[in-house]
């Protein structure tokens, strides 16, 4: 049950070491819509000039759907890698191909934003757990200033993550109306595959929180 996928997509890079962290951060719903209604196909839809990125994400999408009994039509399919910026298609083509893959709902990923954070990385110091008095150099000030000179001199280091701001929509294929919405932030991702695991993993659990997607 889900919708048309608008996905401005991405150049990524950069890696964190324990791989790409996508969060969802908000997400609203119209549950009316999803109990009035029994969404069983959907057309994914990534929009953007990048063709493999599009590809990747729409075939991840449609794969763990339809694991879960879910139809699904791939834009990629539909409509052939030949459209620019410059040459959209009409609004009466796009929902008249829609409507003849018999899907039901839409939806779509959009790119809304991206940028890069700095942050801090300490040296080996570690406040995890602030005890004193359960380490022994902490006893006099020579065993202290002995153990703490090599962190002093390790004082850690700036680095830069890229972040990425996505917008996952659900529409109603016949009436065009929103039904599901979400937000997420990912990290950091290394490349395509990367992203694009994480984030499928991320949407499909918020789906089934929300009660939209059955576990």
């Amino acid at each position: 049950m889900i919708k048309k996928v608008i996905l401005p997509l991405l150049t990524l890079a950069l890696v964190y070491s324990c791989g790409t962290t996508t969060n969802v951060t908000a997400s609203w719903a119209n549950k009316e819509a999803f109990v009035n209604k029994k969404y069983q196909s959907v057309f994914i839809a990534a929009i953007t000039g990048n063709v493999p990125a599009k590809t990747t994400i729409e075939n991840e999408l449609a794969f763990q759907l339809q694991g879960r009994g879910i139809g699904t039509t791939k834009s990629h399919d539909v409509f052939p890698g030949t459209f620019t910026k410059e040459n959209k298609p009409s609004k009466e083509t796009l929902l008249e191909r829609i409507r003849a893959s018999k899907s039901d709902a839409i939806l779509t990923i959009t790119l809304r934003d991206q940028e890069t954070e700095s942050r801090y990385v300490p040296g080996t110091n570690n406040y995890a757990m602030y005890n004193p008095v359960g380490f022994g150099y902490y006893g006099n000030f020579y065993g202290y200033y002995d153990t703490m000179y090599g962190f002093g001199y390790d004082p850690g280091y700036y680095t830069t993550d890229k972040v990425y701001y996505l917008e996952t929509n659900i529409y109603d294929a016949d009436s065009e109306e929103l039904i599901w919405s979400a937000q997420s932030k990912t990290y950091n991702p290394s490349n395509i595959d990367d992203f694009t695991k994480g984030y499928t993993e991320a949407i499909i659990n918020k789906l089934q929180k929300d009660g939209i997607l059955a576990k």
